[in-house]
């Protein structure tokens, strides 16, 4: 039997961050969500199906498997929808066929490799379609995740759940003397090569800690449970409130609180981020903060495909997408969107709700900015000092999201001018 994850056609509620990656490429918890997918079926074969111009990117990150190949639908297989966060699932990969709905959107489905045959088709979705018209319905009790922030308030479920899937658990690296675990001690784990210098604080009370390999945690940081800190990235003096998780290679500094950093980002300074998804390669200035509730503790409206959403929520903070850099100053209102690779310049006031893909913010107004070419050296030199290099594959899909986004990029700028004529 094979496994196969899909992306479904709600990957546009979660931009800017999927405009660089697919849906089920997301962090939540300790580990991304097609991650826990493969936790819970280790030894299935699998396959991917994803947007097509995120699959060259993608299929880069888990090379060896099948991406987006029909050909590979040649057994009885389990499909599975990336959005499902996969924490408690009641999902089998044995027994009867059978689909898995929540409304009439598809969770699950267990097909045999007879019915399967019969509902090929020449795409993935026209090959969805056919199994919801040959097999039956079951209404299933899972967690699908629609909208970012609802990967940001379950984040802390998802840590919990992480840690106590951990193949071992202990403290493998370094721990100084007066550095402290105030609460149970069984409740962190911190990886091989870490290192845990003096005057820090872990503590265990609301939730555990995960502390993954080669983690530097330098003096005066606080680390409050449920949080996790990904492979190789160093906490400078951080205020790491609960509910966070930081990836793999970020530097990290200032106050945090129940946000997620995708990975290789940079919040080295001084500066509040709450309730906000950071994606890769983004770098926050001194000083950028985030406002995460309203004055009036209204509930936060934010912009999706162009349209003011209410989320109905009071703690949501701002999204920032794959390249992005502050300068210092920079303040963000509740519910802010930044796009791919844009350039935020302080102003000395708050800065716009929404500003779209490759766009610059610059002396109080939206720009289209220098040109992509001119950016992607910028984006070569910050990965070379990761000692990682931007792929042919990466350079397409960042002018294929110049394309996308030229038209709406246009009126926002457009926009601006007349405003400030």
């Amino acid at each position: 039997m094979k496994l196969c994850i899909f992306e479904d056609d709600m990957f546009e509620n979660f931009y800017p961050i999927t405009l660089t990656r697919s849906s089920f490429d997301l962090r939540c918890g300790h580990t991304l969500l097609y991650e826990k997918i493969l936790r819970a079926f280790p030894d299935m074969e699998t396959c991917f199906f994803v947007r097509d111009w995120i699959a060259p990117t993608f299929a880069k990150r888990v090379e060896g498997k099948s991406v987006n190949d029909l050909s590979a639908l040649n057994d009885d297989v389990l499909i599975i929808n990336g959005r499902t966060l996969f924490i408690d699932a009641d999902i089998q990969a044995e027994g009867d066929e059978e689909i898995g709905v929540i409304e009439d959107t598809l969770v699950y489905a267990r097909v045999k490799k007879e019915t399967l045959d019969k509902c090929m088709a020449d795409s993935f979705e026209a090959v969805l379609e056919n199994i919801k018209q040959a097999l039956q319905k079951k209404e299933v009790s899972v967690t699908l995740i629609s909208y970012l922030w609802e990967l940001i308030h379950n984040n802390s479920k998802a840590i919990e759940d992480d840690f106590n899937k951990l193949p071992q658990k202990g403290i493998f690296g370094s721990m100084a003397e007066g550095a402290i675990i105030y609460g149970d001690r069984s409740k962190v784990h911190i990886g091989k090569g870490s290192e845990i210098q003096p005057h820090t604080i872990i503590e265990t009370a609301g939730g555990p800690v995960i502390i993954d390999e080669d983690v530097t945690v330098t003096p005066f940081t606080r680390i409050e449970g449920p949080c996790s800190i990904g492979k190789g990235s160093t906490l400078f003096g951080t205020k790491l409130r609960e509910g966070s998780s930081i990836g793999p290679v970020c530097r990290v500094g200032g106050e945090i609180e129940e946000s997620i950093i995708h990975g290789y980002s940079n919040k080295y300074h001084d500066g509040f981020l709450g309730h906000a998804y950071v994606g890769e390669w983004v770098n926050l200035g001194a000083l950028t903060t985030n406002s995460d509730l309203k004055n009036d503790y209204g509930s936060v409206q934010v912009y999706i495909k162009g349209q003011l959403f209410d989320t109905n929520d009071t703690k949501v903070g701002c999204f920032i997408g794959d390249y992005t850099k502050t300068s210092i100053g920079i303040l963000l209102n509740t519910g802010t969107s930044i796009g791919v690779l844009c350039i935020l310049v302080a102003s000395g006031g708050v800065l716009p709700k929404y500003i779209p893909s490759l766009a610059w913010y610059y002396k109080g107004k939206i720009a289209k900015g220098y040109g992509l070419e001119t950016m992607l050296g910028t984006v070569k030199t910050s990965m070379n000092r990761r000692k990682k290099e931007l792929t042919e594959e990466d350079i397409e899909l960042l002018r294929y999201i110049k394309k996308v986004t030229q038209d709406e990029r246009n009126t926002i700028v457009r926009k601006a001018r007349k405003e400030n004529n």
